[in-house]
């Protein structure tokens, strides 16, 4: 491995530029999930279920909203794609924390609907500012700058919505992402080069799949929601012209990869909820970000293993193992065992998330492969959406436990149809 390539490209200023201000415009959001749900929660006093519906409202926001943006990006230019973002970043989350739950969810689906693009802007910029084993590097040290932010933006919600300050947490959420947006305006990174290739196409499509790994287990819905404008814009208008649009590319095998991301997604939220009920209800709330801490740190250290692994495991299989040992966790007795049961489910997370994109890039050809990867995005974010809401109904009926438990055994029952409808299939292809 080359280190002197990291050395070589944070010589280069714009990129080093850009790469900052990645990080640090996503901090605001990256606190915002654990903020709204204890603002919803403490503040409102409304239960996990409705939590969990405003923050499935936001994730669907943020998955329409998504193509559209990402279109203005190419058609427009950057600065005035960003001006909506912009504006609504400061002027919605100022509102949000003032308004009853039931102005609340048009806000923030409006908020989701017209979020900064941090992810697909970094990542495109960044695919014209390097070249070749250049790019790779930057995209490498954006995923891991995304993994830093995932861990301590959860935290800091949580510290500051503790404190009794979600209100003043929130305002800030959309004040900060607002000024992350004019910087990115002033800095007005290029975001497309005159020679598109394949290979830069290609590089961005990989990248959209890392930031969405980078981005779990605590913030998937940007991530998983951008990985549609990922592909090339130009290659997709010539697909247009010259296929015939079908789903021909739509497998059994496919499907079943794409009901494995809805069940990450759907497990990961599910989780997220869980945790924060289960320390809000026992009197830790300041302790919740010790807790991502663990997750997401597993997470990081499960998928540095998956990567060094020479032979691919069934996505469905690890899948199964995650929503499993998420079960557990529903037994956890205080913050320090909580920590230590979200450890096995966060080793799973990366690699769970890894095996789906891999096996989509295996299942469909690469003409059409942009086109999956965008569907596979629904796919996750759809499982986002039904994860919050699902484990707050059974937190507000049965307590916190039964947050962990009912995504877990949901997941591992999709698991075991999967793996029954892979087995009949084989035995009659045989």
């Amino acid at each position: 491995m080359n280190f002197s390539l990291y050395r070589e490209l944070l010589a280069v200023r714009p990129i080093r530029r850009l790469l900052a201000v990645g990080m640090i415009a996503r901090i605001p959001h990256s606190a915002a999930g654990v903020l709204l749900t204890l603002h919803i929660v403490l503040t409102l006093g409304e239960g996990y279920a409705a939590a969990g519906t405003a923050a499935a409202v936001m994730t669907i926001g943020i998955a329409l909203g998504a193509p559209w943006r990402g279109r203005r990006v190419d058609t427009a230019g950057l600065r005035k794609a960003l001006i909506p973002s912009v504006v609504s970043e400061t002027v919605i989350w100022s509102i949000v924390p003032h308004v009853s739950y039931q102005w609340l969810l048009p806000l923030v689906f409006v908020g989701g609907l017209l979020t900064l693009p941090i992810f697909s802007v970094v990542r495109q910029s960044l695919g014209v500012l390097a070249d070749g084993d250049q790019r790779r590097t930057a995209f490498a040290l954006d995923a891991v700058s995304t993994e830093m932010v995932f861990m301590i933006g959860p935290a800091v919600g949580a510290v500051v919505a503790t404190s009794g300050h979600s209100v003043l947490g929130l305002t800030a959420v959309g004040v900060s992402t607002s000024l992350a947006g004019l910087f990115l305006m002033w800095f007005n990174p290029p975001t497309r080069s005159p020679d598109r290739s394949e290979a830069r196409e290609a590089d961005e499509q990989e990248a959209a799949e890392v930031a969405v790994v980078a981005a779990a287990p605590a913030h998937l819905q940007e991530a998983a929601a951008e990985l549609a404008p990922a592909a090339g814009s130009r290659r997709r208008a010539a697909l247009k012209r010259r296929v015939v649009r079908s789903f021909g590319w739509f497998t059994g095998a496919v499907a079943a990869v794409f009901a494995v991301a809805g069940g990450a997604g759907m497990v990961l939220s599910g989780t997220d909820v869980g945790i924060v009920a289960a320390l809000e209800t026992g009197g830790h709330q300041g302790e919740i970000g010790l807790v991502f801490l663990f997750w997401c740190a597993a997470s990081v250290v499960g998928g540095l293993v998956y990567g060094a692994m020479h032979r691919p495991v069934s996505p469905v299989l690890l899948l199964l193992g995650m929503a499993a040992l998420t079960i557990p966790m529903g037994f956890a007795t205080d913050t320090l065992t909580l920590s230590l049961l979200s450890l096995l489910p966060g080793l799973l997370c990366a690699p769970v998330l890894s095996a789906a994109s891999e096996k989509v890039a295996e299942l469909v050809d690469e003409a059409r492969r942009g086109e999956a990867m965008g569907w596979y995005g629904s796919a996750l974010t759809a499982g986002v959406a039904l994860g919050a809401p699902l484990a707050g109904l059974f937190i507000d009926g049965v307590g916190p436990a039964g947050g962990f438990m009912s995504v877990g055994v949901a997941g591992v029952l999709l698991c075991i149809v999967g793996l029954v409808l892979q087995q009949r299939r084989r035995t009659v292809a045989s």
